[in-house]
Parts: structure tokens; sequence; C-alpha cells
């Protein structure tokens, strides 16, 4: 083979050598799209503390109707995430939720249960323009503060001190006590149903309030009994009222006792013992075996194929429809967006299905419409059944 030739020969393999070294680049591979990020909302509540039974339950129909939601795909092409935070019984306790819930960049939340809980963090939740619903709290002052996007869907303590008065009236009671905790709620009630009693002529005998979180109660229900009433109507919680009926029972106090609906719980039955609390008398919403809605009977259901039980309280009813709302507000506006959600709640909805009945709106205070009220008494099983 000449030089020449062999020169060239050598040229050719690395010009070959070259062209299989500067492959054609691959397309670039398309990533999968990111999912789209999920619809933070809140649900504050007594997780722990003295109120934990009723937190607990609220945390769990907010859970579930999230969970029903993801299922169906989310809302707006998003699944939901709910944060969940515990108050512990605690006003303290409740600011901390709120802003724990501002920093999480909620656009809604649930919550709390007593309004001495919801009141702290209302304020926060309004500065920061997140939509806050409360289920179960229901003093009349909530809504005077001029928060445009707190809503409740629960009826206002006005509203049930008259129902109480007029239940007390017609059944012929003359003489009452009534009793309250100095709380934002327990205050509030005994204040309305004491000028709504005194105006059907009905006497309050006694009027003052104990301290909660004592356990006992002997030095008030002694001065109680001295007044003589015929019914004692306590506007506080369940665990202080469980001990006044158990105490007064001990005192053999023949007056009547009932409560507000903050007694309307299974607890207070076990904490006042079945022979004391046999036949008190409590004053609430509707109970939620009582709610004759399709809408509560499949709530009903399904509550108890996923947490083993059927709901006890209609707190937790009145927060699934808090969250309903919020749902249905986003897909009626296509938006995530607080403000609209809030406009939404104030002007659109009408006769909205939910499980506690009902919702034919909201005032422009964010006050449900319409009130419903029940008397119930505990029976010989230390059930809650319709009082006559």
């Amino acid at each position: 083979m000449s030089r020449s030739r062999g020169i060239a020969l050598f040229l050719l393999a690395i010009m070959i050598v070259g062209v299989g070294g500067c492959a054609q680049p691959k397309a670039e591979e398309k990533k999968p799209a990111a999912p789209a990020e999920p619809i933070k909302i809140g649900v504050q509540g007594p997780i722990s503390g003295q109120w934990a039974f009723e937190g607990e339950g609220i945390a769990r129909a907010v859970n579930l109707v999230a969970e029903q939601v993801n299922e169906k795909g989310g809302v707006l092409g998003r699944k939901i995430q709910v944060i969940q935070g515990d108050d512990k019984s605690d006003p303290k306790e409740s600011a901390l939720v709120a802003q724990k819930m501002v920093a999480e960049k909620v656009i809604a939340v649930v919550g709390s249960y007593a309004s001495s809980l919801t009141e702290p963090a209302s304020a926060i939740y309004d500065e920061a323009g997140i939509v806050h619903i409360t289920p179960s709290s229901t003093a009349t002052k909530l809504t005077t503060k001029g928060y445009k996007r707190f809503f409740r869907t629960c009826f206002l303590d006005d509203r049930q001190g008259l129902f109480a008065a007029e239940y007390f009236s017609k059944k012929g009671y003359k003489n009452l006590a009534v009793i309250h905790d100095n709380t934002t709620y327990a205050k509030g009630l005994a204040e309305w149903t004491k000028k709504y009693l005194e105006e059907r002529g009905v006497k309050v005998v006694f009027f003052d309030a104990i301290t909660p979180g004592e356990k006992d109660f002997t030095p008030t229900l002694t001065k109680v009994k001295a007044a003589n009433p015929d019914a004692i109507y306590f506007t506080g919680y369940f665990p202080e009222g469980g001990l006044l009926c158990k105490q007064a029972k001990e005192l053999k106090i023949q007056a009547l006792f009932s409560g507000g609906n903050a007694v309307n719980n299974p607890e207070f039955v076990k904490i006042a013992g079945l022979d004391a609390a046999k036949g008190a008398i409590v004053t609430t919403e509707p109970l939620p075996g009582d709610l004759p809605y399709p809408e509560a009977k499949q709530f009903m259901e399904d509550y108890k194929k996923k947490y083993g039980d059927y709901p006890k309280s209609i707190w937790v009813i009145l927060a699934a429809d808090a969250m309903r709302l919020i749902v249905t507000a986003m897909e009626k506006t296509g938006s995530a967006e607080p403000a609209k959600i809030a406009e939404y709640l104030h002007t659109q909805v009408k006769d909205f299905p939910g499980i506690s009945g009902p919702i034919i709106g909201f005032d422009e205070k964010g006050d449900r419409l319409g009130t419903i009220h029940k008397a119930y008494v505990v029976d010989d099983r230390g059930e809650f059944v319709p009082a006559p």
C-alpha cells in the first residue's frame, strides 16, 4: 500500500468515527405536568381539652366531606388538603391556631366550637382575608364586628333564648334560676333568656355565674335552693352542666334541671349520672337522628361507614354543611379566591340543600337566615328524645 493511499484511508476512518460520534440529539422528552397545587382549607376545633368530644366530631365531618370531594376528582381540577388545628379548648391557643392557618395559606376555615374560641380567631382570619365559617359558635355579638368573610351555619343565642323563654312560659313555670359561666356564649344566652322570660311574666329568682373548670358547685346551688325556683336553666357547657345536675340532685333540689344547646351532649348524661340526668330538658337545634332530609340520612350512613358510629352532635352536621358550602361556592364561581367565595355566600345562596335542612341564605352580617330549635328530654335510657 502506497503511503498516500494509507494516509487517505486513515483520514476516511477519522471522518467515519466523527460522523458516528456526532449523532443527532434526541428530541427533548416531555415531562409529565406537575399536579395542581391542592386547595388548603382549615378546620379548627378543640381536638383536646374539655370540649374534645365536639372538636373531634367537627374535624371528622370536614375531613369526610373533603375525602368525598377528592374521590370525585376534587374541585376546579385540584384536590382539597385539610389543615387541622387543635385549639385545646383554650382561647389563647385559638389565636395560635389561627396564625398557623394564615401561615399555611388556607383559603377558608371551618371552626371553632365554642364562641370563646371562635372570637379571637375570627379577628385574625378577618385581617388575613380568609373565609371563616363556624358551625357552633352562637354568641350574638360575634357577627357585630363588621367582618365581611365571617359566617355561621348555626343559629344565634337570641333566638335560642326566645325559644327557651317561650317553652318555660307555655309549660307553666313561674320562677326560674338562670346560671351561666361568664363565657361569651353562656353569658349571652343567659342574658337573652332572662330578658325574654321577664317579658313573658316569668320571674328570674336567681341569676349568677359559676367558674368553668371548678368541680364543686355546692355554694351556688345552696343559694339556688334558697331561691326556690321551679326550674334551673344552665347556659354553659356540658362538663359543668353534668356536675351541676348531679350536685343539685344530691342537695335534693326539686327544680327541673335544664340547659342550652352546649349541654346537648351524651357526655352530660355520663357526668351527671342517669339517675340525676333523667328528665332534664335541653333546648337545642334538632339532633342528627331527627333530621328528615335525604342529605342528612346519606351523611349519617357515610359517617358511620367511615368512623364506626353515627354522629351524636348537631355540630358535626353543621360543620359538614360549612365545608359543603365552601366547595359549592368554589364550583359556582370557578374560583378559590376567598373574596369570591364570600361574595357568593352573601348574595347567591338560595335554598342550599343542607344536611341540617335548607339553608335559605345569609344576611349581611353572615348569620344564617331562619331558625330551628327544639326541646329534648333525657329518657330512662339516658337518650335525648323530643320533649312533649
